[in-house]
């Protein structure tokens, strides 16, 4: 029986001479940059790659080595196109990115928009960004809201993207690759739904109750108490409470918030409907200017990656090589393309920094409709 201690022996042996062999090629890559630096040629070539991939999997033995020696191989050439990447940032060769950095956003006698009516979540969360002096309207959708400030009659919008039970607002993920907007700040408010009806309305009044879809759902365990009520959907919960109160019917109650009640008149008959005492939603500041705030520490992209084995773990390992935390990913579907999505990731960083340029254009080059969504 042969040694174990022998054949670890020999393994390092050969694990030597990998190590140096791979930083032979990394050197070659290197001057490989130089040459790309000089004749502006791009970094990736997937045809290229292709090719090569297929010559390497022919001298592999059998079809286990030859899945091995292809997963090898686009690890090298992976981290090759990284360090080309690298060496052309560094160098100026791969240009500046088509955002402007600023001190502060420009708030003194803008108007920003929000969906709803007085009395929305995001009518607080505006108030709370931009103070309660600030020039505002409402819109009854997102996309108005999207078309307001793409058209100039509103400077922000501010438009809820993520609730901390209920989960992402996909409307506006599709919406931010629809319109040339970009995010430019945030804010995060706590959520304490109310049930609300005419003064003096009782429980046993109530036959049908009006909130947002996702109010009602934050408020499920509430409302499963109350079966027989008529569960009704609107598009904010600021629209349910006007609602309440122009009808004039205590048979009716919205879920709402407690400034929403008092602003409609309505008799707060329950707070903290929804479930979670934690609940938070975060709100985008949007803007139609390709602009960041020079202390911004946040990144939004998005991208799509081609139906391979394998694209996604490519583009993400961009973020890996270059130290970069990734604290957000999600997916929506990509219309009239069946099975394909388009990937959303927030990361943290500054669109100054060169480990974030250096990303950038990695993902630019190799992923498809690469976005940045905005830096705040």
């Amino acid at each position: 029986m042969i040694d174990l201690l022998t054949l670890r022996g020999q393994i390092d042996e050969i694990d030597r001479e990998i190590v140096s062999l791979y930083e032979r090629r990394m050197k070659i890559s290197g001057q490989v940059a130089e040459y790309k630096i000089e004749t502006g040629k791009k970094v990736f070539d997937k045809q290229r790659e292709d090719e090569k991939l297929a010559v390497l999997k022919s001298l592999a033995s059998n079809d286990f080595n030859r899945h091995g020696i292809t997963e090898l191989f686009e690890q090298i050439m992976s981290m090759s196109r990284k360090l080309q990447y690298q060496m052309l940032s560094e160098k100026g060769a791969l240009g500046k990115l088509p955002f402007i950095g600023v001190d502060k956003l420009d708030t003194e006698k803008a108007r920003v928009v929000f969906q709803g009516a007085d009395g929305a979540y995001s009518q607080a969360a505006m108030m709370q960004y931009f103070g309660d002096q600030i020039s505002s309207f409402h819109v009854d959708t997102f996309r108005d809201a999207m078309i307001a400030i793409d058209e100039g009659s509103a400077d922000f919008a501010v438009l809820p993207i993520e609730n901390s039970t209920a989960g992402v607002v996909s409307e506006i993920y599709d919406l931010l690759v629809e319109f040339e907007n970009y995010i430019v700040g945030e804010q995060v408010i706590r959520i304490e739904h109310c049930l609300m009806g005419l003064p003096g309305t009782r429980l046993s009044d109530i036959h049908t109750v009006y909130s947002h879809p996702q109010s009602l759902m934050q408020s499920a365990r509430f409302l499963l108490e109350y079966p027989a009520w008529k569960q009704i959907s609107m598009k904010n919960n600021a629209f349910a409470a006007r609602k309440v109160q122009e009808d004039g019917d205590k048979s009716q109650a919205a879920i709402a918030s407690e400034y929403a009640a008092k602003l409609y008149g309505l008799e707060v008959l329950e707070k903290g409907v929804n479930q979670s005492s934690s609940n938070s939603t975060r709100f985008i500041i949007v803007t139609n200017q390709k602009i960041f705030q020079k202390d911004a520490k946040k990144v939004s992209i998005c991208f799509e990656v081609p139906h391979e084995s394998g694209s996604l773990y490519h583009m993400l390992s961009h973020f890996i090589y270059n130290n970069l935390n990734m604290n957000k990913i999600e997916s929506r579907p990509i219309e009239e393309r069946n099975w394909e999505y388009r990937f959303f990731i927030d990361f943290d960083g500054n669109l100054g920094d060169s480990a974030v340029k250096n990303a950038l254009r990695g993902l630019r080059d190799e992923a498809r409709n690469m976005k940045i969504l905005g830096n705040y």
